[in-house]
């Protein structure tokens, strides 16, 4: 993994409350990476809906950024201890996504998939009710190739990991089965009040 651009802060005492136990607050944002940044061109990009191994719905860029968009402002931790507060994001939430599909979430988990060849497990739950989004824009302005542009999903109240840059898809699953970091060690949930950083974590 490759990490540019932390600087940790210590923890106002106004903040306290939002920062999870082991996490250390930054202004600045961090870069992630398990492998090299993917440059997707709009034109080749496709995002596709799956229930197991079939494919159920699908859009091109044209049609998904014609989708209705939800600002989303949230604090984000990952699990290499820092945290952002107040991150600014807009996108189309799970909600909708599903909406315009015209299908309901199918199964209790999710795996999500990147076109860098990542994935990462969800539970479906964590999906719902307005908790995430396909992110297509940061800070008023469309989300650079380093942060997972041009859209990655977004699930602040998990740990990073969880959120997937360059995400192609989500794909609904009946058993909870491991992506890349859970099949290296990292918890299979990823709550970041809970330190739920690695499988033995409680």
């Amino acid at each position: 993994m490759a990490t540019r651009g932390f600087i940790g802060r210590r923890t106002p005492e106004d903040h306290a409350a939002r920062t999870p136990p082991g996490q250390a607050l930054t202004t600045d944002f961090p870069v992630l990476s398990a492998g090299p940044t993917p440059r997707i061109k709009l034109e080749d990009w496709k995002f596709t809906l799956k229930v197991g191994p079939r494919p159920v719905f699908a859009w091109d860029w044209k049609t998904f950024d014609a989708l209705p968009k939800t600002a989303f402002t949230r604090d984000i931790h990952c699990v290499t201890t820092w945290s952002k507060l107040d991150t600014k994001w807009e996108g189309v939430t799970i909600d909708d996504l599903l909406a315009a599909a015209g299908m309901e979430a199918a199964t209790p988990f999710v795996l999500a998939h990147g076109f860098d060849g990542y994935s990462t497990n969800v539970p479906t739950a964590d999906l719902a009710g307005s908790k995430a989004m396909i992110a297509t824009t940061y800070d008023g302005k469309p989300l650079t190739p380093d942060h997972g542009g041009p859209a990655r999903l977004l699930v602040p109240h998990l740990y990073l990991w969880k959120s997937a840059k360059w995400v192609s898809g989500l794909q609904f699953t009946e058993v909870d089965t491991a992506g890349f970091w859970e099949l290296r060690g990292y918890h299979m949930v990823g709550d970041p009040w809970r330190e739920q950083r690695y499988h033995d974590d409680p």
